[in-house]
């Protein structure tokens, strides 16, 4: 496996752009990005299934999970740290049908989106949780554009300058998180062969 990149993507991503990420890459993202949780995602699909237009082009676009706190003096936005992703699960595979390229959230997906997520070529990234105050640094503008009455939930565009993730899932199946496990289960092994083998001495 190759080793971690550092780099800088733009939003809305390239699909040559996703085909170079690999699971574990750090990313700076500057650009555009949404925002929408459960509630947002749930009207976004029983829009589709009408056979109605969504409240923005998703084809493309990067997905924030997230609901910021109140907009303290002087900042465009609050807080702004992620939710747990596995939250939109049941919703992701259809936007991946409409051509959502990449989500931003915390925590891991479910076999069906990873499987959409390689079916159609997009990617997960995570944010760090607990950092939301950090994170809104790198939100220079921040509009509802969409479901207004959700408060904290509504559908936000964000103009992002250098915002931290990491990916998670790649598009050719790579999980961090499973290559994790595998690595700490790899780790304990040797550590348990380590003692048995002093216990012999």
């Amino acid at each position: 496996m190759a080793s971690p990149k550092r780099v800088r993507i733009e939003s809305p991503i390239r699909p040559e752009v996703v085909a170079k990420l690999r699971t574990g890459d750090r990313v700076l993202i500057t650009g555009t990005i949404y925002t929408a949780r459960d509630a947002a995602h749930q009207r976004m699909v029983e829009s589709l299934e009408k056979g109605e237009k969504l409240p923005f082009d998703i084809a493309g676009q990067t997905i924030y999970y997230m609901g910021p706190s109140p907009s303290p003096p002087g900042r465009v936005i609050g807080a702004a740290g992620p939710t747990t992703s596995s939250r939109m699960d049941s919703f992701t595979p259809r936007l991946l049908g409409e051509g959502l390229r990449a989500m931003i959230g915390k925590g891991s997906r479910s076999k069906e989106v990873k499987e959409a997520m390689k079916q159609h070529g997009a990617i997960y990234l995570a944010a760090t949780g607990g950092a939301g105050a950090l994170l809104s640094r790198a939100i220079r503008k921040a509009e509802v554009i969409a479901y207004p009455d959700l408060g904290p939930e509504a559908v936000r565009r964000l103009e992002v300058e250098d915002f931290p993730a990491i990916v998670v899932n790649d598009i050719y199946g790579g999980d961090l998180y499973e290559e994790g496990k595998a690595r700490y289960a790899a780790a304990k092994a040797d550590l348990n062969d380590v003692a048995d083998a002093d216990q012999l001495r």
